[in-house]
Parts: structure tokens; C-alpha cells; sequence
């Protein structure tokens, strides 16, 4: 076996031949597989004609490449076919060079020793100092390719992948074990900076600003034009700032301090970001309001059906808004996942509470009257928030059972093309039938509102008799931002 002459004719090929696009499988990826592979032969004591066998498959693994991207490693296996009897292999070599290179195609399924140690070989820079450089030439050109999208995505298929791999031979294994972990940690840490900078992009920023602005409008619009004229009383602080402005005219800016205990609390409970927003929209409420009242402008009072429903519609508008842009103008949901910790109440119970108080304080202070029209005001304001928060874009969670899911999976997909994914199950167990069923796909898919009919019609085209049912899409966790506001 030839095996320097067949390296300086491989490897004078990859420097020359491959296209400029490939970042990664380069012949600096090949020299350094090659490289690797020696080490692990050494730590295996592999030598002789089995290192040679070895140092050449890691030499054609990735010469495919110079044909095309897919389908490389029988395009390497090809080559190496083709070449390797002009450097005196041996048809039994080559099949063992060709049955390592194909070990390598993920996922890997190394099936002997040798090949076990070209897989790790491979992908030897997962647990090392060099890994995040490597990755991201990965990245570049996996996306130059169209397989890879957004930089956040590739990241957590990192994380994904690095945390599912493990290295065949245990000593590579032990070896690269403290540096995988390393290397998680690094990737995690840039999933968060991408994700932030996502956050604060300069387009982002203007549409946050926007809509705090407009929602601060908003809100102290129905406070000053209807609830106080009024004497509507809302939940919250706003609801404690309303019944002491209606007993004592204190100043508008009054609702700034009641509310930056609980601002303060938001800072540590919830997060910087959140607090800071936050107080900058209190403040621009109470600094709003205070310009209302100001130019008396003409507040609307009659009849209090409709100033508390109408009332009640701007508000929520306003703190729609607002919590859209990942505030709040409201500090009580802060107490309330403070208290969340500290009792077995869930926040809804501890809201409830504080509003039972509030609003039986105002029945006291004005009329059973007041208070009464004072909760529709509540009411009408919380479910104005559910819809702006969500709106059109509230998502709802479609599960489809049916004996024809190829054709509904297709229409799904290439239709309505949206993602899907299958639950294996079982469909029959009728009423007098309890022993008849089949295995089934059971689908799941992801809807906005205004999808959820056309999804149907789809679903009864392919199956008139499809098993459907739809369920609102909730956060499980994630504070008091993207929840449905209990306000």
C-alpha cells in the first residue's frame, strides 16, 4: 500500500478542486481527521497495515465532495474504487476503506473497530478548544447550501446534538468528556446573546416604543374620560389610585409611587428588562393623564352601562398594548407571582383576592351600584386584553385522528403548509367492538384562529369521518409577559 503517494494525490485534488463554499469539508478538515485518527490509533494501539487502512479511509471520507454534497460517502467510496488499486490496494482493502467511509454518514454506524475510531476521528473537535470556530464554518456553510436558516436554530441543534453524542471508543470518550460539556455551555451562552440581540434590534425597540406610547394613550384616555367621571373603579393599583381620586382629587401622578414598590419587586421576581419597561410606562400614564387633566377637555358621563363597558374596552386596549411590548401598567400581577412563591394560591386566586377587596371597598366608600358596574368595567377590560395580547395571532393546538392520515399529513404539509407531528396510537375499541382496532398516526399541528376552518375543510375533503378537537394554545411557564392577563 502506497499510502503517502495516494495522500499527495487526494489531498493536491481537495486543495484545488473543491468549491470555495466549503468552509468546513475542506482539506483542512481532512488533514485534520487524518491527524485525529492517529491519535486514537495510538491511545488503541493500532498499527501496521491496519493504521494504513485506517489513514486512508480518513484521507477518502470526504473526497465525495468533489463530485457533489450529497450522497458524499458513496461518491468517496467511488473514488476510492477508482484510485486506490493505482497505489497497490488490494480489493479486500478497499472494501474495508469503503466500509469505514460509509460508518462515517450520519448517524453514524460504525460496525468494527477501525471504523469506530474514523467516526470519532470525525467529529474529534466536538470536545475541543477549536470547536466553536469549526461550528461556525460548519454553519456558513451548511447555509450557503440552503440547510441551514437562522442563526438561533443551528445553535440549539448544536446543543441538541452535542448533548445526544457520544464517542465510540471509551478512552476518546474520557478524553473529550470535560471539553463536550465546555463546549455546551459556550454554545448555550451564544443561543442567549442571539436571542437578545434579536430582542433589541433597533426595529424592535421603535415597535416596542410604539406600542407602549399608544397603549399609555389609550389607558388614560378611558381613566379620565370614563372611569373617573364615573366613579368606575378597575382592579389593580389603577383601582386603588381610582378610589382614592375619588374621595380625596389627589394629583394624576399619584399612580407613579403606588405603583414602584411593586416595580422594584418586578426587578427581582421578573427580570431588568421588564421593570425598567414598566416604569417607564407608569410614569408616562401618570404623566398622560395629568396632561388630560390639564386642558379639561369634556369627560363623557350618562348613562354607566355603557361609560363602564366602553370604559372598561379602552382600558384593556391600552394594557393590551403595553403588555405586548413586555410590560405592564399594572404592578399587581407583580405581587401576586411574588405571593405565587410563598403560597400554595395560584396568581389568579391571589389577583381575585386583592380585587374582591378593592371592589367591596368601593361598594362601601360609593354604592353597591358603583361597585357592580365597576366589575363589568373589570370584566369588559380583561377580556379587550385577552384579545389584543392574542388577537389573531392566538394559536390553537389541532389534534386529528383518522385512517386516512397519509393523505391529511400531505394536505397539511404541502396544503396549508404547516408543520406536523405524528403520535403512533391505536384507533377502534367501539362499543360492542372492544377487540377490533388498528395502529394509527395520530397528527398534531399548530393553527392561528383564522386557519382552524380551512384546516377543517381540509381534514372532512380527505375524511368526512376524522376524529378532531381543538385546544387553545397556553404558555406553561414564562411569568407574566406572554400569559393570558389576568390584570
Amino acid at each position: 500500500m502506497q499510502y503517502e503517494s495516494a495522500c499527495d494525490f487526494v489531498m493536491s485534488k481537495l486543495r484545488a478542486e473543491l468549491p470555495s463554499y466549503l468552509t468546513y469539508h475542506n482539506a483542512e478538515h481532512t488533514d485534520y481527521v487524518i491527524a485525529s485518527a492517529v491519535h486514537i490509533a495510538e491511545l488503541e494501539h493500532v498499527a501496521g497495515d491496519d493504521l494504513l487502512i485506517l489513514k486512508t479511509a480518513a484521507l477518502f471520507h470526504d473526497a465525495g465532495y468533489l463530485k457533489d454534497y450529497k450522497d458524499h460517502e458513496e461518491l468517496s467510496c467511488a473514488m476510492a474504487t477508482k484510485h486506490l488499486p493505482d497505489f497497490e490496494y488490494s480489493p479486500e482493502q478497499i472494501d474495508r476503506v469503503c466500509a469505514m467511509i460509509r460508518a462515517t454518514k450520519m448517524p453514524q454506524a460504525p460496525q468494527d473497530h477501525l471504523s469506530k475510531i474514523l467516526c470519532d476521528a470525525d467529529l474529534y473537535y466536538l470536545g475541543t478548544n477549536h470547536y466553536l470556530d469549526s461550528a461556525h464554518r460548519l454553519y456558513k456553510e451548511l447555509k450557503k447550501t440552503g440547510q441551514a436558516k437562522a442563526k438561533a436554530e443551528w445553535q440549539l441543534k448544536q446543543v441538541e446534538f452535542l448533548k445526544g453524542h457520544q464517542y465510540f471508543i471509551k478512552k476518546v470518550s474520557d478524553e473529550q468528556k470535560a471539553g463536550k460539556e465546555k463546549n455546551i455551555v459556550h454554545v448555550q451562552k451564544q443561543i442567549e446573546a442571539t436571542i437578545h440581540h434579536q430582542k433589541n434590534t433597533l426595529s424592535m425597540m421603535i415597535e416596542d416604543a410604539f406600542l407602549i406610547l399608544f397603549g399609555v394613550i389609550l389607558s388614560s384616555f378611558a381613566i379620565n374620560f370614563f372611569l373617573l367621571p364615573n366613579q368606575l373603579i378597575d382592579g389593580g393599583v389603577t383601582g386603588i389610585y381610582l378610589l382614592i381620586q375619588g374621595t380625596r382629587h389627589v394629583s394624576s401622578l399619584l399612580i407613579i409611587p403606588l405603583n414602584i414598590p411593586l416595580v422594584i419587586l418586578s426587578y427581582f421576581s421578573v427580570n431588568k428588562r421588564f421593570a425598567v419597561l414598566t416604569f417607564i410606562s407608569i410614569a408616562l400614564l401618570g404623566a398622560c393623564m395629568y396632561f388630560f387633566h390639564l386642558f379639561h377637555i369634556p369627560d363623557f358621563s350618562g348613562d354607566k352601562l355603557l361609560m363602564s363597558i366602553f370604559g372598561g374596552v379602552f382600558l384593556g386596549m391600552g394594557i393590551g398594548f403595553v403588555m405586548r411590548a413586555g410590560a405592564a401598567l399594572d404592578g399587581i400581577e407583580v405581587l401576586a407571582l411574588y405571593t405565587l412563591k410563598k403560597t400554595s394560591f395560584t396568581i389568579t386566586e391571589i389577583i381575585l383576592g386583592i380585587n374582591i377587596i378593592i371592589f367591596s371597598i368601593a361598594a362601601y366608600v360609593f354604592s353597591i351600584e358603583t361597585a357592580l358596574y365597576s366589575i363589568l368595567t373589570y370584566f369588559a377590560a380583561t377580556r379587550t386584553i385577552d384579545y389584543v395580547v392574542e388577537g389573531i395571532q392566538a394559536y390553537t393546538g389541532v389534534t386529528i385522528i383518522s385512517g386516512k392520515s397519509e393523505i391529511i399529513k400531505y394536505q397539511l404539509v404541502n396544503e396549508l403548509g404547516r408543520g406536523i407531528t405524528i403520535y403512533k396510537g391505536e384507533r377502534g375499541f367501539l362499543p360492542g367492538k372492544f377487540e377490533i382496532s388498528e395502529d394509527c398516526d395520530i397528527i398534531f399541528t399548530v393553527v392561528t384562529r383564522l386557519e382552524l376552518r380551512r384546516l377543517k375543510n381540509v381534514v372532512h375533503a380527505a375524511d368526512p369521518k376524522a376524529f378532531v378537537f381543538a385546544n387553545t394554545i397556553k404558555e406553561a411557564s414564562g411569568g407574566i409577559l406572554r400569559r393570558k392577563h389576568e390584570h
